[in-house]
């Protein structure tokens, strides 16, 4: 049976991790507070739940956060205002906007409005373009997630075979690039539609991540043995979470994450490290 990818646990000790690096700071020990804004649109359920567990996060690191929730129906002029009055707040460390965004307004716009420096998700493309050229800066948080879960539970990534399925911005594209950075040195493959016999490619990988948001896209029989499988991508169905990975992969892995959960919480875990990077002035590398 595979190893459990238990990244609950792993958040929990990063957390304590970042409350020391907090309490030791001479930013915190001289009265400073991090302090992260969420700006939620609409009222959906899962969003609305993703933005409650980073202000629960902030409240237990005794951090500070500010929460601003706008109507469905704003319009990209009044949420991008929301942004810039964010981003000239001294006492706002980190901004971040809950996506998906309602489909008339344009989420790479309100990307790229929140200011560098605030931008704790490490998606902004000044920061993603220094993670590319390997420049310190704060790395997006799930791709981020995702090596230091494997990392902390033994799984090799240098010269290792990756299959990262499914190219979106928020985990596929930067994880990939992530991986082939100096320091982890992963030989990754970035698997989409368009890739003919994606099932031989996982196969022939001693790492699978998947992040497509299929439900049970991977199964045992496209893993090899003793492989290393991270679920990203969740999809709702009849009202329950379904991962991208099939119960049976458990049974062929050698490490596994669990159906629900794992990645999230470290998701969180490195959302509130960037905070802190961001509070203290530093370029985390």
């Amino acid at each position: 049976m595979a190893v459990l990818l238990d990244g609950d646990a792993l958040a929990t000790t990063w957390r304590a991790r970042i409350a020391e690096r907090a309490q030791a700071s001479a930013f915190v020990r001289g009265g400073g507070q991090p302090c992260l804004a969420t700006i939620l649109v609409g009222d959906d359920p899962a969003s609305r739940a993703y933005v409650a567990r980073k202000h629960r996060d902030c409240h237990e690191l005794g951090f500070a956060s500010i929460e601003v929730v706008l109507p469905a129906t704003v319009t990209q002029t009044s949420l991008l205002a929301e942004v810039v009055r964010l981003n000239d707040d001294p006492s706002c460390h980190g901004v971040l906007v809950q996506f998906p965004l309602p489909p008339h307004l344009d989420e790479a716009q309100c990307q790229e409005a929140i200011r560098p420096d605030k931008d704790v998700d490490g998606l902004h493309p000044l920061n993603l373009g220094r993670m590319l050229m390997e420049q310190p800066g704060p790395r997006p948080c799930t791709p981020a997630a995702i090596v230091a879960l494997l990392r902390a539970h033994g799984v090799p990534l240098a010269g290792r075979r990756v299959a990262v399925v499914g190219r979106g911005m928020l985990v596929g594209r930067p994880l990939a690039v992530m991986l082939a950075t100096r320091g982890i040195d992963a030989v990754p493959t970035l698997l989409h539609r368009g890739a003919p016999d994606i099932a031989t490619v996982l196969r022939d990988s001693d790492v699978i991540v998947a992040a497509a948001g299929v439900p049970d896209l991977i199964d045992a029989s496209m893993v090899r043995p003793g492989a290393a499988v991270v679920g990203v991508g969740i999809t709702y169905r009849d009202g329950h979470m379904v991962s991208d990975i099939a119960d049976d992969v458990a049974e062929v892995a050698g490490w596994v994450t669990p159906r629900h959960g794992s990645v999230g919480a470290m998701t969180r875990a490195m959302l509130m490290h960037n905070l802190l990077d961001a509070a203290m002035g530093r370029k985390p590398r």
